[in-house]
């Protein structure tokens, strides 16, 4: 059974950054696929982020050029780098991993509130 602990969000000042950390455990880390993903309230879940396991990134583009995903495979931890933040960057954010044979995992979300 894989869990994932997400930690690093909180409440920041427009313009202001955070950056975000998602543990696994129970798994073979590195064979994932990876992605940041937030729900606000009233809104759907979207995805901000994804890594692959071969490390190609793709963003939403909403936060292109102010995120960066990234991950270290020895530390069995993804990361999410948030700059410039702006007020509807708030919301929970939630870390997910899948993989086509060994399945899909969810964190239980932080979250990030970006206010004055």
């Amino acid at each position: 059974q894989v869990q994932l602990v997400e930690s690093g969000g909180g409440l920041v000042q427009p313009g202001g950054s955070l950056r975000l950390s998602c543990t696994a455990s129970g798994s073979i880390f590195s064979i994932y696929h990876m992605g940041w993903h937030r729900q606000a309230p009233g809104n759907r879940r979207e995805m901000v982020a994804t890594v692959t396991s071969a490390g190609r990134t793709n963003y939403a583009d909403s936060v292109k050029g102010r995120f960066i995903i990234s991950r270290d495979n020895a530390r069995n931890t993804m990361y999410l780098q948030m700059n410039s933040l702006k007020p509807e960057d708030t919301a929970v954010y939630l870390c997910n991993i899948n993989h086509p044979a060994a399945g899909e995992y969810w964190g239980q979300g932080t979250q990030v509130t970006v206010s004055s």
